[in-house]
């Protein structure tokens, strides 16, 4: 299928990672999808988003890997021979009571590190040179409240996501004037990431609870962020290097301590 817009979305076979691919093919977009292990996700996601109107390549693999990171660019390349978006969304976690010092080793934050941050870095540079062969194009990191704040799921979580917001800046810098680089930062977001995190057990609870302390009193759901996204590929054209909170005013709730969060 001829696209005039294509884009990778790393993490895309569940929640935001999906969200957003399936807004970008209900415009008509190419998406590459990626995913690690939702085989099963992922193969619906890839359905969904071509009967939008979208056209989906699938690309197996942990971002971690620089060579998948440029397997992903070389999909969009040969499949539409443009790129013109790139969402990096793939991240991990893991989830560890506040206060528990031993809740984390080297290795956790090596693994964590390595996907949130040095996989942003490494799918960006797969694909600058082809957003610039394209004529420019967008760059957004998921990043979380979490970078501002140190709470969520884990202290090796929410410093990785600290890390990214800088990165973005270094990114908006190096690949500027032709690509834009910003982060979109969720507080708690409501999918089955966090469900399983918290545990079924305690998640509706905790959601009632965190409701009642959001100033918007409603949840933050994947659409709402796919929709930020979507604003800055395909919009904010003179927007670069920053960071934008959607997090349902969570920020202006006086610190709500959450013990798990959507890490995306």
């Amino acid at each position: 299928m001829a696209c005039e817009r294509a884009a990778i979305v790393t993490g895309s076979a569940t929640g935001i990672g999906a969200a957003i691919a399936l807004h970008l093919s209900r415009l008509g977009w190419g998406v590459v999808l990626n995913y690690t292990r939702s085989v099963d996700e992922v193969r619906e996601t890839e359905r969904l988003c071509r009967e939008a109107g979208g056209d989906p390549v699938v690309v197996q693999g942990d971002v971690s890997d620089d060579s998948v990171c440029r397997a992903l660019a070389a999909a969009a390349e040969k499949h539409w021979g443009r790129l013109d978006g790139l969402v990096s969304n793939a991240g991990v976690t893991k989830f560890v009571a506040p206060g528990d010092m031993e809740g984390l080793n080297k290795e956790d934050f090596e693994h964590i590190f390595g996907v949130n941050l040095i996989g942003c870095w490494q799918t960006a540079r797969a694909a600058a040179h082809l957003m610039k062969a394209s004529g420019g194009g967008s760059i957004v990191t998921m990043s979380s409240l979490s970078a501002f704040t140190g709470a969520g799921s884990s202290p090796a979580y929410a410093a990785s996501k600290a890390a990214l917001n800088t990165l973005t800046l270094s990114l908006a810098r190096a690949l500027a004037p032709d690509v834009r680089v910003n982060a979109v930062c969720p507080g708690y977001v409501d999918t089955r990431w966090g469900r399983r995190g918290i545990g079924d057990d305690g998640y509706d609870a905790f959601t009632t609870a965190l409701t009642q302390q959001l100033p918007l009193k409603r949840m933050v759901v994947a659409d709402d962020i796919a929709e930020t996204v979507l604003w800055f590929l395909a919009g904010g054209t003179a927007i670069t290097g920053q960071t934008l909170v959607v997090d349902s005013g969570e920020h202006l709730a006086g610190g709500i301590s959450i013990t798990a969060s959507d890490e995306t």
